[in-house]
């Protein structure tokens, strides 16, 4: 069951770099504009998972995995299991999960509103 351990891996790295994309991933489309039409959907839908306190799916695949592979699953989310212990020694808290989300919402807006700006500025 090597294969299934590995693949709930690979779920955790593409959970991140989705994480990373959808809260940094405007910074990419200041460089690349056209990266802005996988960006805001992505960006939306991780502000949404964490304002609306919505399960990602990526989270019970991986868990789904761990189990076929033999290995003990965990309880909460992504978030809560991999980067909050990381990042935070506490608890995943609504109010924190409410800040997570409006950080990245105004991050990629603040993104978005100067690109918007620097277009429209131009002649």
């Amino acid at each position: 069951m090597f294969w299934l351990a590995l693949a709930a891996d690979g779920v955790v790295v593409v959970h991140l770099l989705f994480i990373l994309f959808a809260v940094l991933g405007g910074l990419l489309v200041w460089r690349w504009r056209g990266l802005a039409w996988l960006h805001v959907p992505a960006a939306l839908w991780g502000v949404l998972v964490e304002l609306m306190h919505w399960p990602c799916p990526l989270t019970p695949l991986e868990q789904s995995l761990r189990l076929a592979a033999g290995q003990a699953g965990y309880r909460g989310g992504f978030v809560e299991h991999y980067l909050l212990p990381i990042i935070y020694p506490a608890g995943l808290t609504p109010q924190l999960q409410l800040g997570l989300g409006l950080f990245a919402l105004l991050l990629n807006g603040l993104v978005y509103g100067v690109l918007l700006w620097q277009r429209y500025r131009q002649p």
